[in-house]
């Protein structure tokens, strides 16, 4: 039985491979040519499409090239749709055929056509079947693209279904569940709506999602009502292409002798009505049963038969996997001691290999992260000798007071002299006053009263003389008091709360505000650095003797 199926495959190549080249009839060509010459281009269109309906492929495509070669101009558009649905018709021929360079073409010309006609509406069967293409080479990224632009464009329900339904079944090949199944519900819903467009396909394909899921009751409640329709829709190649699908159903829960039965069934189909797909498919079922039961040889024709389908249809060579099993073949004839000891060294060193790169990559981190934390250490040194500085700027400005307090009123009288205005001499005198400044509810109004004026007068006169808006300036005295607090020997004694308080802020965060406008640091920074430098001061020169 092997050997008689392996010259059927042989034989199906050799049709695939060397048919277009086998010369045709020339005088049933001439006068199937002469008998639909006459007719008009949409007689012709006609005639075609009705012959490929029929899955008379010969017949349509002559029909479909007598269009294809007829001049037109270019202000014939209707001329050019046929054109256009002629080059289609004849790519879908050309893909059952497993020609796919051709059928590729053929939809590129046709794609040009639609853009040189702008015949939109026809854009998304093209790309529909350009599409079909990837997906037949597993190339579903590029598939999904088409698809989707094509979903974009189409307008048409028949092609919207389909395209829903390619579109799921790519993104579950992908491994996109969620989006397959909501690709095929929508197409379910639609196809429900008008006369079950599609239906069986759409059961397959939702099977299929199911398959990936690993949830084989559910793939295989889908998978009867499509091959159910198949039947009653004598659709052969779907019907086959469905009991290929019980097949690797019932091999995936381990149940061979209902996956032989049903991959019987497909290829009895397949053989007869030469669905090569299909058939490749199914030898390759069949090598990787008889490989699970260690029959190498067997297991090694199945899969030649099935390499040569796939290189027929395919044009690809994957010799590479009959040299593996080729290779299985002949080891399992080794003796079980060198091979387990083979086996076992493979494990060693992939261990090894393993630990090694764990090893680089923990390494790689833990110089990452000791990189990290160094510039982190870097940074705040570099901070807390900025802050340091300041605050050393600070007791500089501190002593430089201490030491020109005296001078003060001299200068304050010559510039109460300059300005020819005693104003802001008894704006500075009174701002002397703590027990006044440090009032919580002191103001410029306050002021004012106390100085003899008018609110906008000193406003105006703290303004342009010192530069200063009024709260900037009350601040500064307030913080010179605070710093004062701060230095006294008992310092200890006060929070910085308190010292808020004492000074005349109502809350924490204003004056720890103010503090770091005025000196640039925190007070709490200011503060410890005072403990700190009263510490130093402290400590004795020379140690205690007893």
């Amino acid at each position: 039985m092997l050997k008689k199926s392996v010259l059927v495959v042989i034989l199906l190549s050799s049709i695939v491979i060397y048919g277009k080249n086998i010369p045709a009839d020339s005088s049933q060509d001439n006068d199937i040519i002469s008998k639909f010459k006459h007719l008009s281009t949409q007689q012709q269109l006609d005639t075609a499409n009705y012959y490929h309906h029929k899955n008379s492929a010969d017949t349509a495509l002559i029909c479909y090239s007598l269009i294809i070669n007829t001049p037109v101009k270019d202000s014939d558009v209707e001329q050019q749709k046929r054109i256009i649905e002629a080059y289609n018709k004849s790519a879908l021929i050309y893909q059952s055929l497993y020609d796919y360079r051709t059928s590729y073409e053929f939809l590129i010309k046709a794609l040009i056509l639609c853009e040189k006609a702008n015949y939109e509406p026809y854009e998304p069967r093209i790309y529909n079947n350009i599409g079909n293409i990837y997906y037949r080479f597993n190339k579903f990224d590029l598939a999904k693209f088409y698809y989707t632009k094509a979903l974009s464009l189409a307008q048409d329900t028949v092609v919207i279904v389909h395209l829903l339904s390619n579109l799921g079944t790519t993104e579950a090949e992908i491994g996109n569940s969620d989006s397959a199944f909501f690709a095929l519900n929508k197409a379910l819903q639609i196809s429900k709506r008008n006369n079950r467009i599609n239906f069986g396909s759409i059961m397959n394909n939702i099977a299929l999602t199911y398959y990936n899921e690993k949830q084989y009751d559910s793939t295989f409640y889908y998978v009867k009502i499509a091959l159910d329709e198949a039947r009653q829709q004598n659709e052969l190649e779907s019907e086959a292409i469905y009991l290929s699908n019980f097949g690797h159903l019932f091999f995936e829960i381990k149940k061979i002798d209902s996956t032989l039965h049903y991959i019987n069934l497909s290829n009895a189909i397949a053989e007869k009505n030469n669905f090569f797909q299909t058939l490749a498919g199914n030898y390759l079922l069949l090598s990787k049963i008889e490989k699970s039961k260690g029959r190498y040889k067997t297991s090694l024709e199945y899969f030649e038969m099935h390499a040569r389908l796939r290189d027929s249809v395919f044009s690809t060579e994957k010799f590479g996997e009959i040299n593996q099993l080729q290779h299985l073949y002949e080891i399992s004839k080794a003796n079980q001691q060198i091979e387990q000891l083979v086996v076992e060294q493979q494990i060693k060193e992939r261990t090894i290999h393993y630990q090694k790169t764990i090893g680089y990559i923990i390494f790689g981190v833990l110089l990452l992260l000791s990189f990290v934390l160094l510039f982190i250490y870097s940074q705040k040194r570099n901070l807390s000798r900025a802050h340091r500085v300041l605050f050393e700027k600070n007791l500089e400005i501190i002593n430089l007071q201490q030491k020109s307090s005296e001078k003060k009123q001299e200068k304050k009288k010559k510039f109460v002299q300059n300005i020819q205005d005693d104003l802001i001499d008894k704006i500075l005198n009174t701002m002397e006053d703590t027990s006044i400044i440090c009032d919580t509810d002191f103001s410029v109004d306050k002021l004012a009263v106390l100085v003899q004026s008018n609110y906008n007068y000193v406003s105006q006169t703290i303004n342009n003389v010192l530069n200063k808006n009024f709260r900037s300036f009350l601040n500064g005295y307030r913080i010179r008091e605070a710093q004062r607090l701060f230095s006294e020997p008992d310092a200890a004694r006060y929070t910085i709360e308190s010292v808020a308080l004492q000074v005349g802020f109502k809350s924490r965060s204003a004056f720890r505000d103010a503090f770091k406008e005025v000196t640039g640091v925190s007070p709490n920074f200011y503060l410890q650095s005072m403990n700190e430098q009263d510490g130093v001061k402290n400590q004795p020169l020379f140690g205690h003797f007893s």
